[in-house]
């Protein structure tokens, strides 16, 4: 059976008051949290998103782990990549080679990344079989000195599949003239598009028995071995795991190392406007406090009468904190409501906006992620849930504490 502190505290919720101001108030107080609730989490809920797209574009071309040698290139890289394939966290194993280079066509020259790679095991790996807008990946073939590039050095060297471009090796070969860079004539076979401008614009894919040879390294020898986990927020767990078993000459890095900076920006974005947004519902929250000020004042005579028959401090305190709290259940239930609505179909309602409104937010000429992206989290919006009614709570103290201190006397001789 309800209490009948909380009777009278839902009543005097329900209630109409004589001084409309303070409804007013309690309104506002109501909407500011559920405003609030909702904006903090759809945020979060597209910041989310905005990573996951992020991190989606780069791990399709990057490794979750890679495995290297501080000697500078692996020689027994099948064992490796066998014993690393054990690990019951490993999907799959590809070997690869990373060296610099220069690619020259029609009197235009672009810095590049080289990578080596076994088209047969690199789709295990990496999604540039699914990323290809003209070619296919398995066209490069060892010996036929084939290349893929990214759309944007495509565009910048104006090279399209067919094309006969020159790539040039940083590593001299000495003439009679000099020191000369060695040069080699490679045909576009394709190009893919991932969507990240640092790999569209500065890297290229040749065999790897190619690699080996323009760069002069041993048939058996790569730069590395690249992992893909089953779960990628375990891989800083795999590289130690791994490092265990395998020699200690080797060196082991993640996805978290290799591009600390893009998520930690991201991470750090987020945080900071999930504090900015969640100072508006502290605002809504505590607008609560002068609500209950005001009600305190108001009821004064209710309190001394509920004093005379026979009602504790403690009672009166508890009924004017139910009051604050259910204001504050109820408007972060309306908040998560209309957060969770929002969240799921921020997309649908920026497409509205911008076709009311005949404008673009993200337009795909300028960003490669040109819808707004929406990856809701439990564990977000319960924390957000969770703040919002703390705060509540902090703010009917006062208030509360004041109507137990009302002198029944007092407030009876005013009547």
């Amino acid at each position: 059976m309800a209490s009948y502190e909380f009777l009278i505290g839902l009543r005097y919720t329900r209630a109409k008051r004589r001084n409309h101001f303070i409804s007013f108030i309690s309104l506002i107080s109501l909407l500011g949290i559920t405003l609030g609730m909702t904006a903090l989490i759809t945020v979060m809920s597209v910041m989310n998103g905005f990573h996951k797209e992020v991190r989606e574009r780069i791990l399709g071309v990057a490794s979750h782990a890679q495995i290297s040698s501080f000697q500078g290139g692996l020689f027994d890289w099948q064992g490796i990549a066998e014993i690393a394939a054990q690990h019951p966290q490993v999907m799959a194993a590809a070997p690869y080679i990373d060296a610099q280079g220069m690619l020259s066509y029609n009197q235009v020259v672009r810095g590049t990344i080289v990578r080596g790679i076994l088209p047969e095991s690199e789709h295990n790996v990496a999604d540039f079989a699914d990323r290809m807008v003209t070619g296919e990946l398995r066209q490069l073939a060892a010996g036929e000195f084939g290349i893929v590039i990214g759309l944007e050095l495509a565009r910048t060297l104006g090279a399209y599949p067919g094309d006969k471009i020159v790539l040039i090796s940083p590593q001299g070969q000495v003439t009679p003239a000099g020191i000369l860079p060695r040069l080699k004539q490679f045909t576009v076979t394709g190009i893919f598009e991932v969507g990240h401008f640092e790999y569209d614009s500065g890297l290229a894919l040749i065999h790897l028995a190619d690699a080996q040879k323009l760069y002069r390294m041993a048939p058996n020898q790569v730069s590395g071995v690249r992992l893909k986990l089953h779960d990628m927020f375990q891989s800083t767990r795999v590289i130690h795991e791994l490092a265990e078993t395998l020699t200690p000459d080797l060196y082991f890095t993640d996805w978290t190392q290799q591009h600390a900076n893009y998520f930690r920006a991201i991470q750090i974005e987020k945080r900071m406007l999930s504090l900015i947004l969640a100072l508006i519902i502290a605002v809504a929250a505590f607008n609560i406090v002068s609500t209950l000020v005001m009600a305190v004042t108001d009821k004064q005579a209710d309190i001394a009468i509920l004093r005379t028959l026979g009602a504790s401090p403690r009672s009166i305190m508890k009924i004017f904190i139910i009051q604050g709290a259910l204001l504050g259940i109820f408007g972060t239930l309306l908040g998560l409501l209309g957060g969770i609505l929002l969240a799921y179909n921020v997309g649908e309602v920026v497409a509205f906006i911008e076709h009311l409104f005949s404008v673009q937010f993200l337009s795909q000429e300028v960003y490669y992620i040109s819808k707004i992206p929406s990856d809701p989290h439990l564990a977000d919006i319960v924390t957000v849930a969770a703040v919002s009614f703390v705060l509540t709570l902090l703010a009917t103290l006062y208030p509360s504490y004041r109507a137990s201190k009302v002198n029944p006397a007092e407030a009876l001789s005013y009547e």
